[in-house]
This record gives structure tokens, C-alpha cells and sequence, in this order.
């Protein structure tokens, strides 16, 4: 069997399986090139030499990165100087390839708007807690990002309704009621927690 026809092939798996798992890349991949990519229903990030599998994300989670979107979508158009990514959005990185739940660039600095990966680390990187990846797994890929560049990660916690800000210097968990403290160069960016999880709060 090639590997393109174990592609096209699932096999059931016991439910108590920890994600992420890794796949075996196919004929071609190059993680530098989008349309090497396999397609499956699933987020994929290539991590030390890794293609890794997660299944697609519950409701929770999705809601938690919609109303996250909107608050910094609404802070880009005051400031115009930046731009906001999302939809499990590319970073290539020291040959890694991970996607963010959301991010923050400054427009200089990102270039072009290309059909490619992001290439320049985002001040901003925010995670959101799932089914599959809890604040133990994000605050691994909270150490990646700020090891390539990246100055400040929220690691956001719908479970507990709690954010965890975190630069090299400093870390704080920010709770209901709490403002996120701001960062030097995300001017006036200091949203209050329970923003976050407007949508899995409402009645």
C-alpha cells in the first residue's frame, strides 16, 4: 500500500488516544510549500522533523477563538499599523510549521500579503484550550513561540475561564473580572478575561 492510498484509508482508534499523533508525511511533502500539504479533516503542524495530526476543534473552543477574533479585530481598526491572523494560522519557523489560533503582526514587519506561510514571528500569539490540547500542551508551544521570536502568548483556559499571559520575563494567570496586563508594543491591547468567552457565557 502506498502512503497515498493510506491516506484515502481510516481505521477506528480507542477514544483514550492523546493527541497530537504523527503522521507519515507523503511522496513530496515540504513543509515550506502549502500544496504538499496532505488534506485531511484536521489541523496538521510539522514540529522537529514531525507532521502531527490534531482532529477538528469542539464548541468550546471555537466559540472562545470567535469572540477572541472580534475583540482584536475591533483593536486592528484602531490601529491600523497591525494586522490580525487567524483560522489556525501558518507560522514557518527554524523549518517548524505551527498554526495559531490568532495572531498579531505589525504590517512592516509581516511583508506582502502572500498565498504562504507567515515567515516573521507575531508579537502577539494566542492559544485556546480544547478537548485535546490543555494548558500543559499549550505552555510547550507557548516556550516555542517565545524561543522563535514571539513576544507575548495567551494561553487562554475556557474550562477555567482563566488567561495565562506570558512573555520571557514575566507570566501572569488573569481571571473573571481581571484585565489582561497590556504589552509595550500592543498599545491600549488590555481586554477584560471575561470578554473571551462572551459566547460560552451567554444564557
Amino acid at each position: 500500500m502506498t502512503i497515498a492510498e493510506r491516506y484515502e484509508e481510516t481505521i477506528p482508534v480507542p477514544r483514550a488516544i492523546r493527541f497530537p499523533v504523527e503522521l507519515i508525511p507523503p511522496e513530496g511533502f515540504d513543509p515550506e510549500r502549502l500544496e504538499t500539504w496532505p488534506r485531511v479533516e484536521g489541523r496538521l503542524e510539522y514540529v522537529n522533523g514531525r507532521l502531527l495530526f490534531m482532529p477538528p476543534c469542539g464548541q468550546m473552543q471555537s466559540y472562545t477563538v470567535g469572540s477572541i477574533v472580534t475583540l482584536l479585530g475591533l483593536w486592528v481598526r484602531a490601529h491600523p499599523e497591525f494586522a490580525v491572523g487567524t483560522n489556525e494560522a501558518g507560522l514557518l519557523l527554524h523549518g517548524d510549521a505551527r498554526g495559531l489560533d490568532a495572531g498579531i503582526w505589525r504590517r512592516k514587519d509581516a511583508g506582502p500579503v502572500r498565498h504562504h506561510f507567515q515567515r516573521v514571528p507575531p508579537i502577539l500569539a494566542v492559544e485556546v484550550a480544547g478537548e485535546d490540547e490543555d494548558e500543559r500542551v499549550l505552555r510547550d508551544k507557548a516556550a516555542w513561540y517565545l524561543a522563535a521570536g514571539v513576544q507575548v502568548v495567551w494561553i487562554v483556559l475556557p474550562e477555567q475561564q482563566e488567561v495565562l499571559v506570558i512573555s520571557s520575563s514575566e507570566e501572569h494567570r488573569c481571571r473573571a473580572g481581571e484585565s489582561l496586563p497590556p504589552h509595550p508594543a500592543l498599545p491600549d491591547l488590555s481586554p477584560r478575561v471575561d470578554e473571551f468567552f462572551l459566547q460560552i457565557s451567554a444564557p
